[in-house]
């Protein structure tokens, strides 16, 4: 039964964060404290149990904040209007139309699709985006990339105070423009997913980050799943464009959010329990250290 699955995971998380204390009390779970989770868009699956994972883990007193993309819906929704997405280095090209069509989608429709999805599995979740508050401010780093910014600034008290207030904070990656040197008023940028979520880790200083994914985790130039990478292994894998494309920037956010944080880890979130395995350090997918 999933309900047992997910009581007997609880007491993993409990044994594996303090093994010296009572599993049954949970206390180990909540002494997890923070994590962020960023999701993708294949966890708006009915069979993802990723979201399930997060409202058993809030249970278990554990603070869990979701970051998520919705790439392959933004992709899907702009086809619609004409408009063929472009990548450089991973990374959408994002233009004043193209914008548009990010916002709707990932504030809009990824976003509540997956508040109300929480909330059918009986936790409690509020939808933000990183323009709320001024959480995340950022700026145009690369022209090439159009309306893409890179984070400058994390505010996580409008987080914290969601946490805080008993919900689950579901925040979509669009960030607040920093002003220009011309005065102009801050606008909105789209920002990758997978940097928000390790730039929100490092700001809050959360315990673990976990990139649920759809690929089994980083391999090797032989293609071998690579189960623990260091911080020079990772830049050297980039660096011969071993790593490449979409994992770019989920290497990326783990090696930032590794200034602060205990434990990155990059996992296939098709696989059921794959979240709490993570947590409980089964060895599954990579781990970044």
């Amino acid at each position: 039964m999933v309900v047992g699955r997910l009581s007997e995971e609880g007491d993993r998380l409990a044994q594996s964060a303090h093994p010296n204390e009572d599993p049954q009390t949970g206390t180990g779970a909540r002494q997890l404290g923070t994590i962020v989770v960023k999701i993708g868009g294949s966890t708006l699956s009915s069979q993802d149990s990723s979201l399930r994972d997060v409202v058993a883990l809030q249970r278990e007193g554990v603070r869990p904040v979701v970051v998520h993309g919705g790439g392959k819906m933004v992709s899907d929704w702009m086809r619609r209007q004409g408009v063929r997405p472009r990548f450089v280095r991973g990374l959408r090209v994002t233009d004043g139309p193209s914008l548009d069509v990010v916002v709707a989608v990932l504030t809009g429709l990824v976003n509540k699709s997956l508040v109300a999805a929480v909330h059918g599995l009986g936790g409690r979740a509020v939808g933000l985006a990183g323009v709320d508050g001024g959480m995340i401010e950022a700026r145009v780093a690369d022209p090439e990339l159009g309306r893409v910014g890179e984070v400058v600034k994390v505010d996580p008290r409008p987080i914290e105070a969601v946490v805080d207030a008993g919900y689950i904070p579901i925040v979509a990656s669009v960030a607040i423009s920093s002003p220009g040197g011309d005065n102009q008023a801050p606008g909105l940028l789209n920002v990758n997913a997978d940097t928000a979520a390790g730039e929100i880790a490092g700001a809050m200083d959360a315990a673990r980050l976990v990139m649920l994914t759809d690929v089994e985790g980083v391999f090797d130039s032989s293609r071998r799943l690579l189960p623990r990478l260091t911080r020079r292994q990772a830049r050297q894998l980039m660096g011969s464009n071993v790593i490449a494309g979409g994992m770019v920037p989920k290497i990326g956010a783990c090696l930032k959010a590794l200034d602060s944080v205990s434990s990155a880890h990059i996992v296939d979130g098709r696989r059921a329990g794959a979240l709490l395995d993570a947590l409980a350090d089964v060895d599954i997918g990579t781990r970044v250290i």
